[in-house]
């Protein structure tokens, strides 16, 4: 007889490990109410590239959140990024331009105003569908508490391109953009 799997096993599981530590809510407080409470998102730059660009405004090394991730996510024209599968879900909310992902084999379309949803442990790459004109994503992420838990587990199935597309040549992510309303000429 064989083993059961982790898909249909009926035995009850344990998700969450005992978490343990110095902590002490007093501390916590007085430490996060120090911290700026706006981001100044124009004193940060994208980086990365040649085909993806990010722009963290939020992220767990800083310290300014226990639970979110926040970050921008700007393609260049027919950019992609790493094919990679993490435990921590994302929600990317489209902003400008129209691409897709792939998620597990499975083709996502997407436009400005959509939210394309990464579920836990999917394997996944964005893609800037058109070939000519940027897309942006403003990305969040339950990066942080899974950090916290020690679940945070990532693998990069295909490594980030190195070589932009020939028609994003040249391209420079928008650093110090005037115009957020994203209105087609």
């Amino acid at each position: 007889m064989g083993r059961e799997s982790h898909y249909t096993s009926t035995k009850p599981r344990v998700f969450v490990r005992g978490l343990e530590g110095k902590y002490n809510l007093k501390e916590e407080l007085k430490r996060l109410r120090s911290l700026p409470r706006v981001i100044r998102g124009d004193e940060i730059k994208f980086m990365d590239g040649p085909q993806s660009f990010s722009k963290h405004f939020v992220e767990p090394v800083d310290g300014m959140t226990q639970t979110l991730h926040i970050h921008l996510e700007e393609y260049a024209p027919g950019g992609t990024n790493q094919k990679h599968g993490h435990v921590n879900e994302a929600a990317f909310y489209i902003l400008d331009g129209k691409g897709y992902e792939i998620h597990d084999t499975i083709r996502y379309d997407w436009e400005a105003g959509d939210v394309a949803i990464v579920h836990n442990n999917c394997v996944h790459q964005h893609f800037n569908a058109d070939k000519y004109k940027p897309a942006r994503a403003l990305v969040i992420k339950t990066k942080p508490m899974y950090l916290f838990m020690n679940m945070l587990f990532q693998k990069n199935v295909v490594a980030r391109p190195t070589e932009p597309t020939p028609e994003g040549r040249g391209f420079e992510p928008r650093h110090y953009e005037d115009n957020f309303n994203h209105l087609d000429d």
